[in-house]
């Protein structure tokens, strides 16, 4: 199960996602009450386990901008989370060795996933950062489409559980759902969050496992290249 932490706006914070397991943290660049500066997110990102997948997040910048911002930050993968033509994020994959495209739920352009070479599409709420849920139902079939959906939008420790169980999504994204306040991560939520991800992925995985099924090891971004 990939879990990631977004919105990381201290080092304190991502060392405390780590610590609980997170496989990758997010600096926000586009506007957001959780936005951070470039150079901060990079003095960051140098503390942290070179296993842990580092994501920039933009809205609607030029592939330039996301280019050099996540070259000078030494980051590892961006996630566009705008309205990112298709010829704007083959762009940016050219460049960047991990891509994740968002789209909101309901979107048209799921249907055509892969026109856009990511390496993950993220499935959000139709208001992404509002910390509001959806109708999970319309993330199925990004989830049958695209081997690395990850579902995001109002997951909290209390229903993540249900929203994997009934998605049965890659990995999972979380930002206000584990926040004492915007932009400050809660270590009880945190634990919660990852604890509940990954049992209940485990519950899904058993579910489905023949008998002699081998556990699935620990997500390694460095293997999908």
């Amino acid at each position: 199960m990939f879990v990631k932490i977004c919105g990381i706006t201290s080092e304190e914070d991502a060392l405390l996602a780590v610590a609980m397991g997170a496989d990758a943290v997010g600096f926000i660049f586009a506007p957001s009450s959780r936005q951070i500066a470039p150079v901060r997110a990079g003095d960051i990102a140098k503390r942290l386990p070179p296993e842990v997948l580092t994501v920039g997040v933009f809205r609607d910048a030029s592939p330039a901008r996301v280019i050099d911002i996540t070259h000078k930050a030494g980051l590892k993968a961006v996630q566009l989370h705008g309205a990112e033509t298709v010829d704007q994020v083959h762009e940016v994959r050219a460049s960047i060795p991990y891509v994740i495209k968002a789209f909101p739920a309901g979107s048209s352009k799921l249907k055509k996933l892969d026109d856009y070479w990511c390496d993950a599409v993220l499935v959000d709420s139709p208001t992404p950062g509002s910390g509001e849920t959806f109708d999970w139902s319309l993330a199925k079939q990004a989830a049958y489409r695209a081997p690395r959906m990850i579902l995001a939008g109002g997951l909290n420790p209390d229903n993540v559980a249900e929203a994997i169980a009934t998605v049965r999504p890659w990995g999972v994204d979380v930002a206000s759902g584990v926040e004492s306040s915007p932009g400050n991560k809660d270590p009880r939520l945190i634990r919660a969050f990852i604890a509940n991800a990954h049992r209940a992925f485990a519950e899904v995985e058993y579910a489905n496992a023949p008998p002699e099924h081998d556990n699935q090891s620990p997500y390694d971004w460095q293997e999908d290249d």
